[in-house]
């Protein structure tokens, strides 16, 4: 291959990859923008894209709104959620990844599939079971349920990146005399934070963003932010958008500082539990 088509083929690359990103960004922007129009600006047809921003919108979303009580709803929720995925994931990880059994690979199969169940086919019975036991519109509920859905995912995840620990590590860790708890603790986990913070942030994401069972369990007391965003539609009637833009900017920003923040962990530990 001549260099002058690699050095062509690698500058297409990029220019596809950062119009790619731009069209992955484009509808967080747009919402970014909208969010400091007018109600009418916003429904406007074609759309501006000059005007004179006002901060009505973040007003009301952020101060004349109970905005402070969602996301406490829902900081709590994701918080214990995914420390309680944590805890019974990431030893279940380990038990799958260094003493696994001819069943191993269908277990992981198994609990993966439990993630591609439409939510819509659960709800009637997670609501039957939910108002049973009293956990409607509770931390504890959601909580639970959370955790649930994230368990597979920390399990599959964390089990990809201990595989990619040198098993002579461990071995020298046992020759040393170290127990499993030592093994475990002071030998496998610090070789572990990148996967960590990987898997942590990824379950964050899909605990914020969740909206269909939120909706559908709770109703004031620990409703999240997905769900205090759509209020707007029903309190607003047909002048909501700018509203409603300004609310989710301010419930997604939390999860993209999230992002750049862990973002050289987010990556190691992406590329550590690459499958090779």
């Amino acid at each position: 291959m001549k260099p002058g088509s690699s050095k062509f083929g690698g500058t297409l690359l990029s220019v596809f990859t950062l119009l790619l990103a731009f069209a992955m960004f484009f509808p967080i922007l747009w919402m970014f923008l909208t969010s400091f129009k007018t109600e009418q600006q916003a429904i406007q047809f074609p759309p501006q894209l000059f005007f004179a921003p006002t901060l009505e919108n973040w007003r009301v979303a952020l101060f004349n709104s109970p905005f402070l009580e969602y996301l406490q709803n829902t900081v709590i929720i994701t918080f214990f959620s995914i420390l309680v995925a944590l805890l019974l994931g990431v030893p279940t990880a380990y038990a799958m990844a260094f003493y696994q059994t001819k069943r191993t690979d269908s277990s992981l199969l198994w609990m993966m599939s439990t993630r591609m169940l439409p939510p819509a086919g659960v709800i009637v019975p997670l609501y039957i079971i939910f108002l049973n036991l009293n956990l409607l519109d509770t931390y504890l509920g959601l909580v639970i349920l959370y955790a649930a859905m994230n368990f597979p995912l920390v399990v599959w995840m964390m089990r990809s990146f201990m595989l990619e620990v040198p098993y002579e590590v461990i071995e020298a860790a046992r020759l040393d005399g170290a127990n499993l708890r030592q093994e475990f603790m002071r030998v496998i986990m610090p070789l572990l934070i990148p996967g960590l913070a990987a898997t942590s942030l990824l379950a964050m994401i899909f605990t914020w963003n969740e909206f269909f069972l939120a909706v559908n369990l709770t109703s004031r007391d620990a409703s999240p932010l997905s769900v205090y965003v759509s209020t707007f539609k029903a309190a607003q009637g047909d002048l909501f958008i700018a509203k409603m833009s300004a609310a989710a900017t301010a419930a997604v920003i939390p999860v993209l500082i999230a992002g750049w923040v862990a973002q050289r962990q987010l990556v190691t530990g992406l590329t550590m539990g690459a499958i090779k």
